[in-house]
């Protein structure tokens, strides 16, 4: 299970989560870190729950972006559609979410502005100019969230694996060291 190299690099960070370190020769990383095999196996079992945490975390912000950007490009397209219909002199008809599942019909006439909810109970007049870069400029800040998020849980994943095939290789030399010992005990009493 040994082999001949050191420890295998050294593991960076990516946004306060730490790297795991691939460990080659298990022996050499025991005595690097003073660590027998069962306080090694309790650290890194330790790390992976964090990791899980960490995972967790990630994954509830993603689910969070992925479902406000279709909310942010729905919003675009209504200022869109105000803006296309401004001047016609025609009224739009549009039904209007007021609470979950709860539905009202609007007759909307010409209009200049739009109210955009902020978020904490905080709703701001725009005119529709303002709320189209508003908007935009919210959509590429989410989507931009989103493609760091999603390095995150990739980089997060590999420290996963990395982590689990280090308990694996641990585990794995201290059976074999184990079962060198009592192959050896046998020969002594012999």
């Amino acid at each position: 299970m040994a082999s001949s190299s050191g420890s295998g690099e050294v593991a960076t960070e990516r946004r306060g989560i730490p790297g795991a370190q691939f460990v080659e020769d298990v022996q050499t990383y025991l005595a690097q870190a003073g660590l027998d095999v069962n306080s090694a196996l309790a650290f890194l079992q330790e790390r992976l729950q964090q990791y899980k945490l960490v995972e967790m975390k990630l994954l509830a912000q993603q689910r969070d972006l992925q479902a406000k950007i279709p909310d942010i490009e729905k919003c675009l397209d209504t200022v869109a559609t105000l803006q296309a219909k401004k001047g016609s002199g025609e009224a739009l008809l549009a039904d209007f979410e007021v609470s979950e599942g709860i539905y009202s019909r609007a007759r909307i006439e010409d209009t200049d502005s739009v109210c955009l909810w902020l978020g904490a109970n905080v709703m701001l007049e725009y005119s529709c100019e303002e709320a189209t870069t508003l908007l935009q400029k919210n959509l590429e800040n989410a989507k931009a969230s989103l493609e760091v998020l999603v390095a995150d849980l990739q980089f997060l994943r590999d420290q996963v694996t990395i982590t689990q095939v280090t308990i694996a290789r641990v585990y794995n030399w201290d059976v074999h060291q184990k079962r060198i010992r009592q192959a050896a005990a046998p020969a002594k009493d012999s």
